[in-house]
């Protein structure tokens, strides 16, 4: 039996080194680490520190769709890996006490990364977002906007940073005007880019040799006024390539890895255990041995026995106390509820009503017939031959018939989802305003002006 997993053992320490390397290659080229790092993140060296900080830096902010560079200080890249992790639900709070220059937790950050590797499915984001678009693509979700399951409950542990407590209202107007800005300026990008889009494509308009597609795609147009550039599209589709080869080596040696950071809790739990015995053991070393010898010992345990009797006596009393307050607020409370039950009646009824009626509308929304919720990124296809759908979403640009929704129907949907959200918000503003209310009516000498 024993020699069996030690045969095992060997088996999966040959492997590991190719688990290893098949997972540093599937990571996108910019953020790919080498595999020495992980090896000495296991054992804590602070050489993988600076590393791993960079990776998950790197990775993080492709998650979330930002602009990174390798020159950006280390303190700020912590600062967002620590909280890009809090954000997505990483609970450990020794990752959010490492120091902010890097100098340890390698093994703590390997902790990390493999946690975004399963919880998230790290490397099948950032191959999705990073793959090679030949086609004109728009991002398309009619999905229910639930919090998902890893944002539930993150509120418990946050790094130690962030906004202050106390922060000037005029900053938080002066930073919605400019997101109100910056929205609108983004809006009126956005039109530009599909005016421009559907003149490409318009102009294009049978040239292709897909029937089902019948037009170019900017980067197909790019490559018919500049056939030059089709050697850099080339590189990046090798590239892509063997990227996607070692993700699919790294999906049958994933097991490997995962026993293999079994091996790294279980050191952990070790040294934890062992740090937790030699505490221990120093604080028995420092608790005082009493001895006989002392003259006063009895007569100060005959003073400890008399206060305890004292001290049972006082709560006998204070019990007794309690029960008969307690007894007599309880009938004025009752009296009170009978009171304001019949006050609160009309307004409770009221409320009821418009509950009721925004619930129905909602269940009307719901019991609409179902249709094949959309998210993800979609190709873009003009229809000029068919007035019903001049616009549509394909899924596929093969011959073979795709499953492909009109834009109409997309953009129904969401005004549809839009008067929902719009009657909740309505329903959620009118109960912040009685809460207000209320809460104004007992302060006294304060005029509260609505907006």
């Amino acid at each position: 039996m024993r020699r069996r997993q030690r045969e095992q053992q060997q088996q999966r320490g040959r492997a590991l080194p190719g688990a290893v390397g098949a997972l540093c290659r599937a990571l996108p080229p910019g953020a790919r680490p080498a595999p020495d790092t992980l090896r000495r993140a296991r054992f804590d060296r602070p050489q993988a520190s600076l590393d791993f900080w960079r990776l998950l830096y790197a990775l993080l902010k492709q998650i979330h769709g930002g602009k990174w560079t390798e020159s950006d200080a280390i303190d700020n890249q912590i600062r967002f890996v620590k909280s890009a992790l809090w954000y997505h639900g990483y609970g450990r709070p020794e990752l959010y006490r490492l120091p902010s220059d890097g100098s340890a937790g390698s093994r703590e950050l390997l902790l990390a990364f493999s946690w975004l590797l399963h919880r998230l499915s790290l490397l099948e984001q950032l191959l999705a977002r990073n793959r090679v678009k030949t086609g004109d693509e728009t991002s398309v979700c009619t999905c229910e906007d639930d919090l998902p399951n890893t944002q539930k409950g993150t509120t418990e542990i946050a790094p130690e940073y962030g906004l202050e407590d106390r922060v000037d209202v005029r900053y938080l107007q002066w930073l919605n005007g400019r997101l109100r800005f910056q929205w609108r300026s983004l809006h009126a990008q956005h039109q530009e880019q599909c005016k421009l889009l559907h003149k490409i494509h318009l102009f294009t308009s049978g040239s292709h040799m897909d029937q089902i597609l019948g037009h170019f795609s900017v980067t197909e147009t790019d490559l018919v006024r500049q056939p030059e550039n089709y050697k850099q599209l080339l590189q990046l589709l090798e590239s892509e390539t063997m990227q996607l080869e070692a993700f699919l080596e790294w999906k049958q040696l994933e097991p490997v890895y995962w026993q293999w950071m079994e091996t790294v809790l279980d050191n952990m739990a070790e040294e934890g255990n062992m740090c937790e015995s030699q505490d221990a053991h120093v604080e028995k070393s420092r608790l005082p041995k009493a001895t006989s010898c002392c003259p006063w010992a009895d007569s100060l345990t005959g003073q400890i026995g008399r206060l305890s009797k004292d001290l049972m006596t006082l709560r006998d009393q204070l019990h007794e106390l309690v029960t008969h307050r307690k007894a007599v607020w309880c009938e004025k409370v009752k009296t009170r509820e009978d009171e304001l039950q019949k006050e609160w009646l009309s307004a409770t009824a009221r409320k009821i009503e418009e509950s009721v009626e925004l619930k129905l509308l909602d269940l009307a929304y719901l019991c609409a017939p179902k249709k094949n919720k959309m998210h993800g990124s979609c190709r873009l296809v003009f229809r000029s031959k068919h007035p019903a759908s001049k616009t549509g979403f394909s899924r596929s640009v093969s011959k073979e018939p795709v499953s492909a929704v009109s834009a109409t129907e997309v953009i129904r949907d969401l005004q549809m989802r839009e008067a929902s959200l719009e009657r909740e918000l309505k329903q959620l503003r009118e109960e912040c305003r009685q809460r207000l209310a209320e809460i104004a009516e007992g302060l006294d000498g304060v005029i509260c002006i609505s907006p």
